[in-house]
């Protein structure tokens, strides 16, 4: 993957084109970590799309921000990004925070977009608040080992964020990176929640997590796939970034809804 940055912006970014004809497939990974995250992604879809991954605001290296770069910015970004490089459109994968980004850009740009593949994540055009609150305090606990010790909030959020140990220890070494001062751009996120009305989608959807996510992450997928009658995989042996836990089975089942036909 090559890495790029964005003129006029803070943002990060890594592309690996193999054929100007082929389709694109753009990858925003979860909060603390960054776009490697994806490395086994990259590696079995190297060749069978272009693809890009970006760094969020705050995250790897885009962290160069200047006054007024803000995290609600990141659809903006992208869309330059899409602009730069002549992107008409692509599909999009989206882990836990991420899944919040490739949203947006759907709403905002929703002729750019072939697909969403949402893991981990919540539909944030028809969040119940109630939920949030009912984790918000395991939450407020974390933020505050992050302010005592970024080594002890990472030893902690590898145990929520992955399942399998290979997992953890790779999803800690990125994390351990995270810098306390970017936690000031997650404060914008309440920003993106019921902005936008619930409506038809064009676009393919696919919805999941891991059996061993959080429960109020398993009932939030499977209640998303009952209303919006998408694709809904809970993959076996894995937690909260499928990703990582289970690389082999997400390559194949991602693959195989790339390749369905539009709804």
């Amino acid at each position: 993957m090559e890495k790029l940055y964005l003129e006029k912006s803070p943002i990060a970014y890594y592309i690996d084109i193999t054929n100007t004809n082929k389709e694109w497939l753009v990858f925003i990974h979860a909060a603390f970590v960054d776009h490697r995250m994806f490395e086994k992604q990259f590696e079995y879809f190297s060749g069978k799309y272009n693809l890009l991954a970006i760094d969020i605001l705050g995250h790897g290296n885009s962290i160069n921000a200047k006054k007024g770069d803000k995290i609600e910015k990141m659809s903006y970004w992208i869309d330059q990004i899409f602009q730069k490089h002549n992107i008409s459109a692509a599909h999009f994968v989206g882990v836990s925070l991420g899944t919040v980004f490739i949203q947006d850009f759907a709403n905002k740009y929703e002729n750019k977009v072939l697909s969403l593949a949402c893991f981990g994540g919540y539909d944030i055009n028809n969040f119940d608040n109630t939920k949030q609150k009912a984790n918000s305090k395991n939450q407020m606990k974390m933020m505050l080992k992050a302010l005592f010790s970024i080594k002890w909030f990472s030893k902690a959020n590898k145990k929520i964020s992955a399942y399998t140990s290979d997992a953890q220890t790779a999803f800690y070494n990125l994390n351990i990176q995270f810098k306390k001062s970017s936690f000031r751009y997650l404060a914008g996120l309440q920003k993106f929640i019921n902005k936008f009305p619930k409506k038809q989608r064009i676009y393919k959807l696919l919805v999941g997590c891991g059996e061993h996510d959080i429960p109020m992450e398993i009932e939030i997928v499977n209640d998303w796939a009952k209303y919006e009658n998408c694709d809904k995989i809970i993959f076996k042996g894995a937690g909260h970034c499928v990703n990582m836990d289970v690389p082999k089975e997400f390559n194949l089942y991602l693959e195989k809804f790339l390749q369905k036909g539009h709804n």
